[in-house]
């Protein structure tokens, strides 16, 4: 009997922990998304109470999902102030386009060495639907389903290319890194519309031309368009999106007090 009690406490414990774990998930994601597509824009606090209301979800779960998010630079904490969606510096900007040249550089190098003649035929039929996505998008208000549908459309993208590597390991290294994830939150926060007619289509040619050094150097380009109009849109942020105390209403007879996020 003893045994017995023994073991169903295991499994009840193990059960709460998964469900609490899957509540934090839930919220992650939920989070995240809404950083991405807009909803959420940089700078923009974060309350707990205000997102554990929308979310129907207790605190615990809310606050080990923005512990997740800031642990990958996607939001930032200060003490006695709160959270908010994180506001990139121009280093962080200049870095994460350097890290994620340097990685999907050599995914192209790799990809226009071993890439099969029915993967350039599927990755040149991508491209040239993601460049017509990209062509639709173009009139969509930021936050629309269509440009979060465009923007995970371009990350599977290039990560199909570092699938085609065949290196495990770099495309660990690409995950890790987000430099994916970081350059459709830059894009979002910039609000980078504007792209060449045949941007992902020159690309994915490129990496079928059998020409290693084609593929580099066209995949670099490809990387560094835009770089300049993100780093201009996305500085200014900083002054116009200050870090404030947020406080209650004065009440006769009281002093201000700091609203807890």
């Amino acid at each position: 009997m003893v045994t017995k009690r023994k073991s169903s406490k295991k499994v009840i414990v193990r059960a709460s922990k998964s469900g609490a774990d899957s509540l934090a998930s839930r919220a992650y994601e939920r989070i995240r998304n809404e950083i991405l597509q807009g909803s959420l824009a940089v700078g923009d606090i974060l309350s707990r109470r205000r997102l554990a209301d929308r979310f129907n979800m207790s605190f615990l779960p809310i606050t080990e999902a923005l512990q997740r998010l800031e642990a990958q630079g996607l939001v930032e904490s200060q003490p006695r102030i709160g959270t908010r969606v994180r506001i990139p510096t121009r280093q962080d900007i200049l870095d994460s386009y350097v890290i994620r040249e340097a990685l999907e550089a050599q995914a192209a190098r790799l990809c226009c060495e071993q890439i099969t003649t029915v993967e350039r035929e599927q990755l040149i039929q991508s491209a040239r639907h993601l460049d017509k996505l990209y062509r639709a998008s173009a009139i969509e208000d930021y936050g629309s389903r269509l440009l979060f549908s465009v923007h995970t459309y371009h990350m599977q993208f290039h990560m199909r290319i570092a699938e085609l590597s065949r290196s495990p390991g770099l495309l660990i290294a690409i995950e890790r890194e987000q430099v994916l994830v970081f350059n459709w939150l830059y894009d979002t926060a910039a609000k980078q519309r504007s792209l060449p007619a045949k941007f992902h289509y020159d690309l994915a040619r490129a990496l079928c031309s059998g020409d290693v050094m084609k593929a580099d150097i066209t995949m670099r380009n490809h990387i560094r368009y835009g770089l300049n109009y993100v780093v201009e849109n996305v500085k200014t942020l900083e002054v116009s999106k200050p870090w404030r105390l947020k406080r209650e209403p004065r009440s006769r007879g009281t002093s201000h007090n700091i609203r807890r996020n």
